[in-house]
C-alpha cells in the first residue's frame, strides 16, 4: 500500500474524528441525564438526586472539555488537507457549520458556566434551566453536524456549476434523504452510551457499597432507558439500512460482502472478503436472510459490489467487519436490557454480582459500537467525499506531499495522546472520589495524585469505561 498524500490525509482525518466522536456521543446522552437529575431534585428535594447531579456534572465537564479540544482540529484540516473540498462545497458547508456555532455552541457556552459554577449563585430552578439549555445545545449541535455529513452521503438541493456546488433548495439540502435516519440513530446511540456508562459506574459503586441509595436510583434509571433504547436502535437501524440501500447500494453490498447482484442472498455471519478476486474465501451464512432483512422478502434483490468499477469500490473487509462488530454489540446490549428486566424481580439488579460486573465491562461497548458504525458510514462511502459527485482525489489539497502529512499525523497522535492521558487521569480521580460523604481523610486519600509507581490500578481504581486496566486508556 502506497503512502500517498490522499491515503495519509484520510488516515489523519479518520484518527482525529474517531478520537473526537467518542466524546460528543457521551456528552449528548449525559447532558439529558443531568437535566433529568436536576429536575428530580427540584421536584422532590431528595438530596440523593442532588449528589448524583453534582457528581455527573463533574464527569460531564471533563468529557465536554476533551470533546471541544479534540474537535477544533478538524476544522483546520479542511483547509490544510482538503482545501479543494472546502472550496467546492463552501456555499453549503460554510453556512451550515456557522449555524452550528451560532445556534448550538453559543447556547452551550452561555449556560455551561451557570451549570458548572452557578449552583450556589442561582436558584435551583434557574440551575435546572441552565442544564436543560446545555442538553438542548448538544442536540442542536448534533443536528447541524449530521446535516452536513448526511448531505455528503446523500447530496440534495444543490447543483454543480463552474466547479462549485450552488444551493438550489436549502430545505432539501439541510433535510437531505439520510438525515432523519442518521440523526435518530445517533441520538439513540448517545442515550445508550450515557446509560451504559452511568450503569457501569453505578454498578461498581454498588459492588463497593458506596452511597447505595443514590447509585441504586442511577442504576435503575439507566437500565430502564437501555430497555427502551436498545431495541429501538435495532428498529431505527433497519430503517437506516433500507434508506442506505436506496441511496448507496454499493455501501450496503460491502456491508454484506455480496459481490454479485442476486436474490435469496445469504446473511453472512462470517466471511473473509478478497477484494483482489472479488469473492469471499470463506463464508458462514443464513440462506436468504440478507435479502429478507434488506428487502423484507427472501427473494428480494441485493446489489453486488462488482456493479461498481474496481476504483469505485469501498474497502470491503473494513466495512464488512465494522458492521458486524456494531450489530454484535447491539445484540449484546439488548441481552443486558432483558437480563436487567428479569433481575428486577426481588431487586436482584442491585445485588447480583455477576450482572453488576458485566455492566462494568459493558460501559465501554457503546464507544466501540459508535466507532464501528462510523467506520461503516465513512469507509462504505469511499472513494467519494460527496457521494457520487466529488471523489477524495479531487478534494485533497494539490500541494500536499507525503512527508508533510506524515509529520502532522505524528504530531496529532502525540498531542492527542497527552490530551487523552490527562482527561482519563482526571476522570479517574473524579470517579474514585465519587459522592463521598465521609471525613476529610477519606476525601484526601481518594484525591491523592497517582504517582508513577502507582500507575497500575487496583480494585479501588475505576476508569470511565468501567474496566480495570493500565493507566492512560479509557
Amino acid at each position: 500500500m502506497e503512502l500517498d498524500p490522499i491515503l495519509l490525509s484520510r488516515l489523519q482525518f479518520a484518527f482525529v474524528v474517531s478520537f473526537h466522536a467518542i466524546f460528543p456521543v457521551f456528552t449528548i446522552g449525559l447532558a439529558s441525564f443531568l437535566a433529568l437529575l436536576y429536575g428530580l431534585f427540584v421536584k422532590t428535594g431528595n438530596p440523593a438526586w442532588e449528589r448524583l447531579a453534582e457528581f455527573w456534572t463533574k464527569v460531564f465537564a471533563i468529557v465536554f472539555a476533551m470533546g471541544v479540544v479534540s474537535g477544533i482540529v478538524m476544522s483546520f484540516q479542511f483547509g490544510t488537507n482538503w482545501s479543494n473540498f472546502s472550496h467546492i462545497t463552501s456555499n453549503f458547508l460554510g453556512p451550515i457549520l456557522s449555524y452550528e456555532v451560532v445556534t448550538a455552541f453559543f447556547l452551550e457556552a452561555a449556560f455551561l458556566g451557570v451549570l458548572l459554577f452557578g449552583r450556589e449563585k442561582v436558584s435551583p430552578k434557574a440551575h435546572l434551566f441552565a442544564a436543560s439549555m446545555v442538553a438542548l445545545g448538544t442536540f442542536v449541535s448534533a443536528f447541524w453536524i449530521l446535516s452536513a455529513n448526511s448531505w455528503m452521503q446523500t447530496p440534495a438541493g444543490v447543483e454543480l456549476r463552474d466547479g462549485m456546488f450552488h444551493v438550489t433548495s436549502w430545505t432539501e439540502a439541510i433535510f437531505n434523504p439520510s438525515l432523519p435516519y442518521r440523526f435518530v440513530h445517533v441520538a439513540i446511540a448517545s442515550f445508550l452510551t450515557g446509560a451504559f456508562v452511568v450503569a457501569g459506574v453505578s454498578a461498581w459503586y454498588l459492588l463497593r457499597e458506596h452511597d447505595v441509595d443514590a447509585n441504586r436510583k442511577a442504576l435503575s434509571m439507566s437500565l430502564w432507558l437501555i430497555l427502551v433504547a436498545a431495541p429501538a436502535q435495532a428498529v431505527v437501524g433497519d430503517f437506516h439500512g433500507l434508506n442506505t440501500l436506496e441511496h448507496q447500494p454499493v455501501k450496503v453490498a460491502a456491508m454484506e460482502a455480496n459481490w454479485e447482484r442476486g436474490t435469496n442472498v445469504p446473511l453472512l455471519l462470517f466471511a473473509w472478503p478478497d477484494q483482489d478476486t472479488g469473492t469471499n474465501r470463506f463464508e458462514i451464512g443464513l440462506p436468504g436472510m440478507a435479502s429478507f432483512i434488506l428487502t423484507h422478502d427472501t427473494q428480494g434483490v441485493v446489489p453486488g459490489i462488482n456493479e461498481a468499477a474496481p476504483e469505485a469500490q469501498p474497502p470491503v473487509w473494513l466495512t464488512f467487519f465494522s458492521f458486524r462488530i456494531m450489530v454484535a454489540l447491539g445484540i449484546l446490549m439488548i441481552a443486558f436490557a432483558i437480563a436487567g428486566l428479569w433481575l428486577r424481580r426481588g431487586q436482584r439488579i442491585y445485588t447480583n454480582r455477576a450482572f453488576l460486573q458485566g455492566l462494568r465491562w459493558m460501559s465501554v461497548t457503546p464507544f466501540i459500537a459508535v466507532l464501528a458504525g462510523w467506520f461503516v458510514t465513512e469507509t462504505g462511502r469511499s472513494p467519494w467525499l460527496v457521494y457520487g459527485v466529488l471523489s477524495q482525489a479531487e478534494a485533497v489539497t494539490p500541494s500536499l506531499t507525503t512527508p508533510m502529512v506524515l509529520f502532522t499525523l505524528f504530531g496529532y497522535i502525540a498531542v492527542y495522546a497527552v490530551v487523552f492521558y490527562a482527561g482519563v487521569y482526571y476522570l479517574t480521580r473524579v470517579i474514585r472520589v465519587g459522592m463521598i460523604e465521609g471525613d476529610v481523610q477519606d476525601i484526601e486519600r481518594a484525591m491523592r495524585p497517582l504517582s508513577a509507581s502507582h500507575i497500575p490500578f487496583d480494585e479501588d481504581s475505576f476508569d470511565v469505561s468501567g474496566q480495570e486496566m493500565p493507566h492512560g486508556k479509557s
